[in-house]
């Protein structure tokens, strides 16, 4: 295993956190976000379930902050550990490799398969080969590049983080190159870990996106939240341990409803999160102090062959959920 940092600009490390947890900063000067990088000894995140990739402990605009530690919980190899917009992937090979072998965990590495369970995504697999990691740090960007080189699954993974000179936004672009024999297909998530100004939820809080929704497989008291319309409203501060989950429907098959909205009543901040490819599944999950929406989209890639994807992320001022729809 191999790692490999390029600093092109000044990285903010201080000398206990270099020792520690590896991080790096980019600004705008508008946006301003903290990364920490992958490390197989020293990295905030060692778990399996999310990609090592855009761990982001901060991210502020104009006073408001976006991002922090939502689990109260924390070792580096629990699964939710995790802050920020992290993606997942569903394991590459899992069900056909015997107990003792090995799968793939896009974003993680080479894991190996213990038993013959069913995988669980909550569930910590021993990792094998981390891969190699090269990571080009900018003032305003930073870029993450893992290198696998599996028996049958092999991929170089790029994932870039830009926040563009003079905007108050954010863009993740993606892109997954199939180096290895078989067929790469996969569905990926992003679980959107937001902490808006650190506030708990409470009544007003909520998701709104550009369709109406419907809902099935609801978890959590029927008071704590309710769907209105094309929004999720959260009707009650959340008790102790207390959660809400719902997988959504009403999306068509375009990538225009990948366009959603996070909005906190108490400062009137709110993030406006976008994609450029279609929705296969949609769940919205929250804890105390998080409301995440989790988009899925499905991946497949050939030998050879190379898929892309980008997120774009913008700072607004909130605004009325009628008005909104007048502009859609």
């Amino acid at each position: 295993m191999r790692w490999i940092y390029t600093f092109v600009t000044l990285i903010c490390f201080g000398p206990a956190v270099s020792r520690a947890q590896p991080q790096a900063d980019i600004s705008n000067g508008i946006v301003h976000a903290r990364f920490y990088l992958p490390d197989t000894a020293t990295g905030y995140y060692r778990a399996t379930r999310f990609d090592w990739s855009g761990v982001m402990p901060l991210l502020e605009f104009r006073g408001h902050r976006y991002s922090g530690q939502w689990n109260p919980v924390y070792s580096p190899t629990v699964n939710d550990a995790i802050m920020g917009p992290v993606e997942s992937f569903w394991p590459l090979g899992y069900d056909r490799a015997p107990a003792g072998g090995t799968f793939v965990q896009i974003g993680v590495g080479v894991l190996t398969r213990p038993d013959t369970a069913r995988y669980s995504s909550f569930r910590y697999y021993h990792i094998e080969d981390a891969g190699r990691w090269r990571i080009t740090h900018r003032k305003n960007s930073i870029r993450f590049r893992q290198r696998i080189d599996g028996s049958s699954y092999s991929y170089v993974c790029t994932k870039t983080i830009t926040l563009p000179k003079g905007e108050s936004g954010m863009v993740i672009a993606h892109e997954l190159r199939n180096t290895g024999r078989d067929t790469i297909e996969t569905n990926v998530f992003d679980h959107n870990f937001f902490v808006m100004d650190g506030h708990d939820l409470g009544p007003g809080f909520g998701l709104r996106f550009r369709f109406h929704l419907d809902t099935s497989g609801s978890r959590g008291a029927r008071d704590l939240a309710a769907i209105q319309g094309d929004s999720i409203v959260i009707l009650r501060p959340f008790a102790a341990k207390e959660t809400v989950f719902a997988v959504l429907k009403g999306y068509d098959s375009t990538a225009a409803d990948y366009d959603f909205v996070l909005e906190n009543p108490l400062t009137g901040s709110s993030l406006h999160i976008r994609g450029d490819r279609p929705l296969v599944r949609l769940v919205y999950w929250g804890y105390h102090n998080t409301l995440c929406p989790e988009p899925y989209i499905h991946i497949r890639v050939a030998p050879g062959q190379t898929f892309t994807w980008t997120l774009r992320y913008s700072f607004e001022p909130r605004v009325d959920s009628s008005a909104a729809k007048s502009t859609r």
